[in-house]
């Protein structure tokens, strides 16, 4: 019993900085490259010819293989733990397949047809592969959280680490775009494909580096292998779909990556089409939104947090969101400077947002750790077939929108990409402040961290 309690104790206890620090650069290798994928997927297929309608297939193709999986890597990491085997495999994954989904259409060469549909089954197929890698990663890293520490404070602290980095690894990402688009302006489809299997490979790079340190660092959570030794018994399904939490929850989870995911996906589409903007805004707008990201992701880690204070933080950035969604919705060309500006409200309603939103599931696993790589996982199946759904809408509507130059009075007009970009996410934000005021988060033990991240 004195064990117990002193296993209980230390488990309650706030997390080192170094501790959290491993923990936050594991999920930079999918980080860097979902920002290539929601950024860059859909102007790369157009760009090498790819009708919109087929380029919206290959991403719906991906987002509905990470859905699935995410399901299924969750049931079995419930079932049999080890959180690193599950997330070095799927790292592994990721780096052997990202290359071929932003190279050339490998199954094309092979059998010596480059037609619009042969491109989209050859793109289609790794784009699925990618995104089951990705998934099996993303599920472990998530639901490691409560199995690393029972302390509310230092779970919220994790998961804002864990945001920070992902912000680190989208500027990472914009920064080697914005070097290989000014080095390279030609036009060709052999130049587009060259310009993004260097981003393409630069990122894996860059990831594979973390991967490394995240898994030298990080021992395999012992609070999943107590559970497994005591005898546990897993949670069943039903027990999570008898609580209105899990809903309530899942609801602001899904919207909150809805915002931040469509935004991202139609962003260079709009400073490009619709702000007539110069080649390297694409990187440039992008990196403004992270670099604010990662400031208030830093800043959120020294904040003592309680079920109201995520509420409220969370509400503050959805409001900020359908403020700067009015404002882009509206903004002419002739003003294209502003976006400068709206970047930064982006930036920080995206941190305050996400990190709620991730913490939130934190709140509602609870001590319950046999079950938590279900409920990442199920709110993950949920996030990938909606935004997948959304997006494969909305490009594909995009096809039947005429390009900015044929319009009479060009500095304005709406198009799809601003309803991407400004519509579909204030309403999305709109409807997540609503449902977390409904929200009834219980109450945590608080102990705050021993010593700040950055000395």
């Amino acid at each position: 019993m004195a064990g117990d309690t002193g296993n209980d104790e230390s488990c309650t206890k706030p997390l080192g900085r170094c501790s959290v620090f491993y923990y936050g650069v594991g999920h930079m290798l999918n980080d860097i490259t979902s920002a290539c994928w929601f950024t860059y997927l859909l102007v790369f297929l157009t760009d090498i010819g790819l009708p919109p309608s087929d380029a919206a297939i290959v991403m719906l193709s991906g987002q509905i293989a990470d859905g699935f999986t995410t399901v299924f890597a969750g049931e079995l990491i419930d079932r049999y733990g080890h959180f690193k085997i599950w997330h070095g495999a799927g790292s592994l994954l990721v780096a052997v397949s990202f290359s071929s989904v932003f190279g050339g259409c490998l199954p094309c060469k092979i059998i010596g047809s480059n037609s619009s549909s042969m491109q989209t089954i050859g793109y289609s197929f790794f784009a699925a592969i990618f995104n089951v890698g990705w998934a099996a990663t993303q599920v472990s890293h998530m639901s490691m959280v409560n199995c690393i520490t029972l302390n509310s404070t230092s779970r919220v602290v994790l998961a804002s680490c864990r945001n920070a980095f992902t912000m680190v690894a989208n500027l990472s990402l914009y920064a080697v775009a914005f070097v290989v688009f000014n080095s390279n302006t030609e036009g060709s489809v052999i130049d587009v494909e060259h310009q993004y299997r260097w981003i393409a490979y630069t990122s894996i790079f860059i990831g594979c580096c973390f991967v490394g340190v995240f898994h030298l660092g990080t021992e395999e959570p012992r609070l999943k292998r107590e559970a497994h030794e005591k005898g546990h018994a897993r949670i069943s399904w039903t027990y999570w779909f008898n609580k209105l939490l899990y809903y309530q929850v899942a609801l602001v989870y899904v919207l909150t990556r809805l915002v931040t995911n469509v935004s991202q996906a139609f962003l260079a589409f709009y400073v490009i089409n619709d702000l007539q903007m110069t080649q390297s805004s694409k990187a440039l707008v992008p990196a403004v939104i992270y670099i604010c990201s990662f400031i208030v992701s830093i800043l959120l880690q020294e904040v003592t947090w309680t079920g109201q204070r995520l509420k409220a933080f969370y509400s503050a950035g959805g409001l900020l969101w359908i403020i700067s969604g009015a404002a882009i919705l509206f903004l002419p060309s002739s003003m294209k400077a502003l976006m400068y500006i709206l970047s930064i409200a982006i930036g920080i309603a995206n941190a305050l947002m996400m990190v709620s939103a991730v913490s939130m599931q934190s709140f509602l696993v609870g001590d319950d750790l046999n079950g938590c790589a279900f409920v990442y996982g199920s709110l993950s199946f949920l996030d990938k077939i909606l935004c997948g759904l959304a997006l494969s809408v909305l490009e594909s509507y995009q096809s039947s929108t005429p390009e900015v130059r044929n319009y009479p009075h060009p500095s304005f007009h709406f198009s799809v990409t601003r309803y991407g970009i400004g519509l579909v996410p204030s309403i999305c934000a709109l409807a997540g402040v609503l449902v977390t005021l409904c929200m009834k988060l219980p109450e945590p033990t608080l102990t705050p961290l021993t010593d700040p991240l950055l000395a």
